[in-house]
C-alpha cells in the first residue's frame, strides 16, 4: 500500500519545474508511504511520476518506485495489492518473463507488457496505478473494481496531473479553490461527495472499475467492470456451501504478506467471521484490535473481548471517553481528505492498531452491504412502495411532498417530503432512508455557501438501475452508493494517515462475482443469516446480540462535551432540532474550506 501521483504534459516542462511539483506531491503523501519515496521523469520532461511506499511484499530496496521495465519502455506508479500476484507471475514465466523483485509491482508491469489493458480482467485485489508506455507515448491509468483504493485527477488544457488524495493536488498548487454545486449538494444529501465529483469543479475521481488513456494531452475513460446480480436457481444448502467456499477463498487471498496481518475485532458477525475464517485456514497466532467506549448501551468491547479469547487472538482494547474522542477529533479532521460525516472510528482504531506495529489488518467492511444487515433492506422497498402509490394520485406526490418538505422539526418527515417529490425510484427511495439532509435541505444549505438562490442549482442527475429483485438493488445502492463513497474512502484515507494497509476480504471483485450468483431471497435473509449459516464457527454471544459495530456515542459527546464548534454549526441549519451528524456535516466542511482556502 502506498501514495500515488504524477504530471503529465503533452509539450513537456523543464526538469526542474516538474521535479519540485513531483517532490511537492509525494510530501503530501508521506503518511502513506513512511518507507521508501521516489520519483521519475521522463527525458523529455513530457511525464513526470512520483511514489511513496509502504512496504508490504518484498521488503527490500527491489520493491522501490517508480518501477520501469529492464528496457526502460515502461515505468509505473501503483498503489494497493494484488492478491493473485503469485500466479500471474507464475503465467508470465511461463511465457519466458524473468524477474528481478518479488513484487506485485513488477507482476503489473510485466503483465501490462504482454496484455495491454486486458490485464484488468486478471487482477484480484485493490489497485490505483499508473503506467507510462513510452513507445506508445500513452498513459494507462486504472481503479480496483470495487473502488478500494482511490485515484484523483485534473486536466488543465492538455496536461493531466492525478493523485492518491485530493489535497496533494491542493497542496501542491495542481487543483483550484472553487466548490461544485452538484457535488456540494451531493455532500449535504448523503453526509460524503459521490463519485465521479469531488467537492472541487476541476478535480474528478476515477470511478471505481474504470480506467484513463492519456495520449498526446486527449484524455479517454472507460468501463471494464461493474457491479451486476447474476443469481442461479439453486438450493439452501448449496448456497450456504458456495458461500462459505468463496468467503474462504477470500480469506486466503487477504492473508497474503511478507508482515503479520491482524484483524480490528468489532464483536459483531463480520469480524468475528473473519477470525473464525482465519483460524479455520491455519492462522493461529493472530493480533485483534478492538475499540471501546465510555457507554455500556454501545460498548461491544465486552463482547470482543471473549470472542478474542475464544478464538485465541492476541486481543487488544482502546477505551475512549469524551475527552480522549475530542483529541482523535482534532487528529482526524487534520487527516481528512475530503469532508465526510464519517470515519472517525477507523482513524481511531487504525491508530491503536499502528502503535501496537502493526502494517496490515482485515476489516469486515462489506458484510453488511453483501448479506443484508442494514435496516434499508427492509425499509427502502416498503418507501419505493409507498412513493409509486402516491404517486398514482394526480399532484399527491409533489402538494405531499412539498410541504413535508418544509416541516421545520422532523428531518425524517422532510426526507420522505423530497422522495414524494421524486420520481420514486429504488435510488429515491434509497437516498430517502440514508441522506443526512432531505435534498430540499441539502439545496438550502449549498445555496447558502455558495451565495446564490436554491433555484440556480442544477438538477439532481440520476442513472437507473436495470431491471432486478428489489433487495439486489438495495445491495447495489448500499454498495455503490454508500459503501463505495463514504466506507471504503474514510477507510483508506483514515488507515492511511497512519500508515496501515487495511484490506476487505468481503469487498473483493472475485468474492463479489461468486456470491452474485445466490439469489437475493437466500443471499439476504434477515439477520445476515446467509453469513451465520456459511460460518457456523461464530459463536453464540455474537449471533444473539443486537448489531452495533464500532459506535460511538456522538450525539452524548457532542451535546455535552465537545461544545463550541458544533453549537455554532447549528446556527448555520435552516431547521430546527438538527441531528449530530447534521452538525457534524457543517465543521467538518468548515475546517476543510478553511485549511485549503476553498471559496
Amino acid at each position: 500500500m502506498c501514495g500515488i501521483a504524477g504530471i503529465l504534459k503533452a509539450e513537456g516542462a523543464e526538469q526542474g519545474e516538474l521535479r519540485a511539483k513531483l517532490e511537492e506531491l509525494a510530501a503530501a503523501l508521506k503518511h502513506r508511504g513512511p518507507d521508501d519515496r521516489g520519483t521519475w521523469i521522463s527525458p523529455n520532461g513530457m511525464v513526470g511520476l512520483a511514489h511513496v511506499r509502504l512496504a508490504i511484499l518484498d521488503l527490500s530496496p527491489a520493491g522501490h518506485q517508480p518501477m520501469q521495465t529492464p528496457d526502460g519502455a515502461l515505468h509505473i506508479t501503483f498503489n494497493g495489492e494484488i492478491y493473485n500476484f503469485r500466479e500471474l507471475r507464475s503465467d508470465l514465466a511461463r511465457d519466458g518473463v524473468s524477474f528481478r523483485t518479488n513484487t506485485d509491482t513488477e507482476v503489473l508491469l510485466r503483465l501490462y507488457e504482454r496484455d495491454g489493458t486486458a490485464m484488468l480482467a486478471k487482477l484480484r485485489g485493490m489497485f490505483a496505478f499508473a503506467i507510462w508506455d513510452e513507445r506508445q507515448q500513452c498513459c494507462f491509468l486504472a481503479r480496483d473494481p470495487m473502488g478500494i483504493k482511490p485515484l484523483y485527477y485534473t486536466m488543465r488544457g492538455d496536461s493531466l496531473a492525478f493523485a492518491s488524495e485530493v489535497r496533494a493536488l491542493q497542496i501542491a498548487g495542481l487543483a483550484g479553490r472553487d466548490l461544485d454545486a452538484a457535488a456540494l449538494m451531493s455532500y449535504f444529501q448523503m453526509g460524503t461527495v459521490q463519485e465521479p465529483q469531488t467537492l472541487l469543479t476541476d478535480v474528478h475521481c476515477l470511478n471505481a472499475g474504470n480506467y484513463l488513456l492519456w495520449k498526446k494531452g486527449r484524455l479517454a475513460k472507460r468501463c471494464y467492470w461493474r457491479v451486476k446480480f447474476q443469481p442461479n436457481e439453486i438450493e439452501q444448502e448449496q448456497a450456504v456451501a458456495d458461500v462459505r467456499n468463496a468467503l474462504l477463498d477470500s480469506v486466503r487471498a487477504h492473508f497474503v504478506s511478507d508482515v503479520p496481518v491482524g484483524i480490528f475485532l468489532s464483536g459483531g458477525i463480520d469480524s468475528t467471521a473473519l477470525v473464525a475464517l482465519a483460524k479455520h485456514v491455519g492462522h493461529d497466532n493472530i493480533a485483534t484490535f478492538s475499540i471501546g467506549v465510555d457507554d455500556e448501551a454501545l460498548d461491544e468491547s465486552s463482547v470482543a473481548r471473549r470472542t478474542a479469547q475464544h478464538f485465541g487472538t492476541r486481543h487488544s482494547n482502546l477505551t475512549l471517553n469524551a475527552d480522549l474522542g475530542q483529541q482523535l477529533f482534532s487528529r482526524y479532521l487534520q487527516a481528512m481528505d475530503q469532508p465526510t460525516i464519517d470515519g472517525l472510528n477507523t482513524y481511531a482504531v487504525s491508530s491503536f492498531a499502528r502503535e501496537n506495529g502493526m502494517k496490515v489488518v482485515l476489516s469486515g467492511l462489506g458484510g453488511d452491504e453483501m448479506f443484508a444487515g442494514y435496516r434499508s433492506f427492509d425499509v427502502v422497498p416498503r418507501l419505493h412502495a409507498m412513493a409509486r402509490a402516491v404517486h398514482q394520485v394526480p399532484l399527491a406526490g409533489d402538494l405531499a411532498g412539498w410541504a413535508l418538505e418544509r416541516n421545520p422539526y422532523s428531518f425524517k418527515l422532510r426526507r420522505i417530503g423530497s422522495l414524494l417529490r421524486s420520481e420514486g425510484s429504488i435510488k429515491d427511495a434509497y437516498r430517502s432512508f440514508r441522506s443526512t439532509f432531505s435534498l430540499y435541505a441539502a439545496r438550502l444549505m449549498t445555496a447558502q455557501y455558495l451565495h446564490c438562490s436554491p433555484g440556480d442549482l442544477p438538477a439532481q442527475e440520476e442513472e437507473s438501475f436495470p431491471h432486478m429483485d428489489s433487495r439486489d438493488a438495495v445491495s447495489t445502492c448500499e454498495i455503490t452508493l454508500y459503501m463505495r463513497n463514504q466506507l471504503l474512502r474514510d477507510s483508506d484515507v483514515m488507515s492511511m494517515a497512519h500508515g496501515l494497509e487495511l484490506r476487505v476480504p468481503l469487498v473483493d471483485r472475485v468474492f463479489f462475482e461468486q456470491i452474485a450468483r445466490v439469489p437475493a431471497k437466500l443471499r439476504l435473509r434477515a439477520g445476515k443469516q446467509m453469513l451465520l449459516d456459511a460460518v457456523p464457527e461464530i459463536p453464540e454471544w455474537v449471533r444473539h446480540q443486537t448489531k452495533r459495530g464500532f459506535v460511538f456515542p456522538f450525539e452524548k459527546w457532542l451535546n455535552h462535551d465537545w461544545g463550541v464548534a458544533f453549537t455554532d454549526a447549528g446556527r448555520k441549519l435552516p431547521f430546527s432540532n438538527p441531528s449530530w451528524y447534521m452538525r457534524w456535516a457543517v465543521v467538518a466542511l468548515d475546517h476543510w474550506r478553511e485549511r485549503h482556502g476553498v471559496n
